[in-house]
């Protein structure tokens, strides 16, 4: 399987930063996309069980520079909006 190109969010991986995005389960394929101060990210698992979730935060981790365990839900478990905190 081929490597997904990432934006570089390093920018924004400030221990403490909150970051919103808004999440779009079931896409034909993974990956981020920033539209200005939105972040979209897109993942090709159904929203059961919390795999969008746990695929949102290893392609956050990921473009941001960080370890999975740095990145903390804390709105939006269930819903497509999602602000994460980053330790």
């Amino acid at each position: 399987m081929a490597k997904i190109a990432l934006p570089d969010l390093s920018a924004l991986a400030v221990p403490g930063a909150e970051i919103a995005v808004r999440v779009t389960p079931r896409a034909s394929r993974n990956g981020l996309v920033v539209e200005g101060a939105a972040i979209k990210v897109l993942v090709t698992v159904v929203p059961e069980d919390g795999r969008a979730n746990r695929a949102v935060v290893e392609l956050l981790a990921e473009a941001l520079g960080v370890a999975k365990s740095r990145l903390t839900l804390i709105r939006g478990a269930t819903a497509r909006d999602k602000v994460f905190r980053l330790a």
